[in-house]
């Protein structure tokens, strides 16, 4: 799996759970709410302050890792 931003963050924890660290860390601790599972990444980092791209990169070196 790719991530991007604008990935879904529900699709991207479906694909791997191993990826919730990632957001817990940056704030996102609601993440089996309906909104954070159908929103993008972008949209949520917007909203957490912080930044996709740094986010969607630490993603998918973990992923390549595996």
């Amino acid at each position: 799996m790719e991530v991007t931003k604008e990935s879904i963050i529900g699709d991207v924890l479906d694909y791997d759970q191993g990826t919730a660290q990632f957001f817990f860390e940056i704030g996102m601790h609601c993440l089996g709410c309906p909104s954070a599972r159908g929103e993008s990444i972008e949209a949520a980092c917007e909203v957490h302050g912080t930044d996709a791209d740094e986010l969607v990169e630490k993603i998918n070196a973990y992923l390549a890792s595996k």
